[in-house]
């Protein structure tokens, strides 16, 4: 059942026992959970994390914890299965489920009292009636047994009733079938996690800016990987500023309330975010002007820079600015004074001509005294990569602590390490596409296009986890419908694979929607199952993404051609 008013049917119902938090791998879910802890903290609240990779962790975490633990919160995890099914709990035990994965399971959503989900359900998710796909056929069962006991002249009315019940009970069927598959077809995103535990916490007047800037890196993650629609993203935005601007003018009343020796040392160490114009170029602050143009997907994009005339063109669009390249090539940081102040108005005024308006846009920026200086979108690129450098040496769970550390402004070392890593990820990515697009690699299969990268890439090891995988896919996919000729490319999507373990001969599929959907949802996750069954093919479908999964090696070709025979 859904929970809207998340204070009494949710929070006050969690104070007085310890809770398990199972918490996905992905930023918005990490931005949740700081939240959640914030509140826990101030509330002095006992409580359990568990970061959880995909289903098998999940049911593994519960197991090990479900006898001492009355409430479970499902952080991006559970909304899209049959929890109870799943888990088999103690009637005792409730699930709190905060997912921004859709759609949610329908037992999930008609659970009494054991499921509940976090926050209303979303206007355009046409949720069935309960009456559509649930039936209780209890009643025909009794009659068919109380049958062998009547007369033959009752026994066949009865069995003209029974063939008249047999008959609806299967046009239900077909119905229902129709209905499930029509509400499970495609995939999506809702709305923000963190988004969501921010507005309980405004409503509970707990809120603070430390919390408004987790729920922006949580929302910022979503419109930076395409997980919802372009308008749904700049909403949020609104809403945002608008807290930040309510926010600060209260930290400023409590600031002006402090004697005049102690302001200045207050302002020093004081949160501030902004709000204002900006270059949506990826980590541009801490890189270098040439590097940041060459790794954000619209300038790669436009300018074609996996081509020889598109090294050109950056060099052209570099000598109209008025950028020597020199300066171009050092730290940002370290760029002459005047160059960095106008550095955004020689963009503005050349974004036309070199077809690159996209990066334009607005960003919030976080500065805590003098040295602590970063927009939303460093930090989800810094956590993204923290989050999938697990190595043999470096568990995964290590790995999404120090993402969970870049939200806090004491561990500045541990968010610039993963600004590095950031860098390092989008540098191999980049290397990867422009092999792949020079050696004209992506093939169509009629309805779709796939790639498969190759096992000799650099740094190849880094495609076993599903986002650097994602973000290639993306700028591929891009790339391949800018410079392509066919007019039906941006109404195909994309299928992108690369090993996972060579050793187990398992490889990692992704599924992303075309460019052309601005609301992107994806078919994939049905499809990859329907095409698994009609090949018979093993797929591990552990991810809470329906669209990510892992299959056999050598059983890669069948499946596709199954996939796009699938889909014509």
């Amino acid at each position: 059942m859904f929970v809207e008013d998340l204070e009494r049917g949710f929070y006050r119902l969690i104070r007085d026992d310890r809770c398990l938090l199972l918490v996905n791998f992905d930023v918005d879910a990490i931005c949740a959970c700081r939240i959640l802890q914030q509140l826990f903290k101030n509330d002095n609240m006992i409580y359990t994390l568990i970061p959880v990779q995909g289903v098998q962790d999940m049911v593994h975490a519960f197991e090990e914890h479900c006898e001492e633990i009355k409430n479970v919160i499902f952080i991006n995890c559970g909304g899209t299965l049959d929890l109870v099914e799943l888990l088999q709990p103690a009637e005792s035990v409730i699930f709190y489920v905060l997912d921004s994965h859709r759609p949610y399971d329908l037992c999930n959503i008609y659970s009494e009292s054991q499921v509940c989900i976090l926050g209303k359900a979303d206007e355009d998710e046409e949720i069935p009636e309960y009456n559509e796909v649930f039936r209780d056929d209890s009643s025909d069962e009794n009659d068919s047994e109380e049958e062998t006991d009547e007369t033959q002249r009752k026994r066949r009315r009865l069995n003209e009733e029974d063939i008249i019940k047999r008959v609806e009970r299967r046009k239900w069927s077909e119905k229902r079938a129709t209905i499930l598959f029509n509400y499970t077809q495609y995939s999506y995103y809702g709305r923000s996690s963190a988004m969501l535990v921010f507005d309980m916490a405004w409503n509970m007047s707990k809120d603070n800016l430390d919390m408004v800037w987790w729920a922006i890196v949580g929302s910022t993650e979503q419109a930076i990987l395409g997980k919802v629609e372009s308008r749904l993203s700049i909403l949020e935005e609104g809403s945002l500023q608008a807290h930040v601007s309510r926010l600060t003018r209260r930290q400023g009343a409590e600031v002006d309330q402090q004697q005049q020796q102690q302001q200045q040392q207050q302002q020093q160490s004081t949160v501030r975010i902004t709000y204002d114009k900006d270059l949506l170029l990826v980590l541009y602050r801490h890189w270098t002007v040439e590097a940041s143009l060459r790794h954000s997907i619209p300038t790669a994009v436009s300018l074609r820079l996996w081509s020889i005339r598109g090294e050109q063109r950056l060099k052209e669009l570099l000598a109209e600015m008025g950028l020597p390249l020199a300066q171009s090539r050092q730290r940002f940081s370290a760029m002459d004074l005047t160059l960095r102040q106008e550095f955004r108005q020689m963009v503005e005024k050349l974004a036309g001509k070199y077809k690159v308006d996209t990066i334009i846009g607005t960003s919030f920026t976080l500065q805590y005294g003098y040295r602590f200086k970063y927009c939303a979108s460093d930090i989800v690129y810094a956590m993204l990569a923290l989050m999938e450098s697990s190595s043999k040496e470096k568990l995964p769970q290590r790995c999404f602590l120090d993402a969970l550390d870049c939200l806090s402004r004491t561990k500045k070392g541990i968010l610039e390490s993963g600004i590095e890593k950031a860098k390092f990820m989008l540098n191999n990515i980049f290397k990867a596409a422009q092999s792949i697009l020079q050696m004209k690699q992506i093939r169509s299969a009629g309805s779709f296009l796939y790639v498969i990268v190759p096992e000799g890439c650099i740094n190849s090891h880094m495609f076993t986890h599903p986002y650097p995988l994602l973000i290639l896919s993306q700028y591929i996919l891009k790339a391949y419908v800018d410079s392509s000729k066919n007019r039906r490319a941006p109404e195909w999507p994309l299928v992108a694979s690369s090993i996972y373990n060579e050793e187990m001969g398992t490889s990692l599929m992704v599924g992303i929607p075309p460019v052309c959907e601005d609301q992107p949802k994806s078919l994939f996750g049905r499809a990859f199952e329907q095409a698994a069954k009609n090949t018979n093919s093993y797929i591990e479908a552990d991810y809470f993404d329906t669209t990510v999964i892992r299959l056999k090696t050598e059983e890669r070709s069948k499946f596709l051609n199954a996939l796009a025979a699938l889909l014509v």
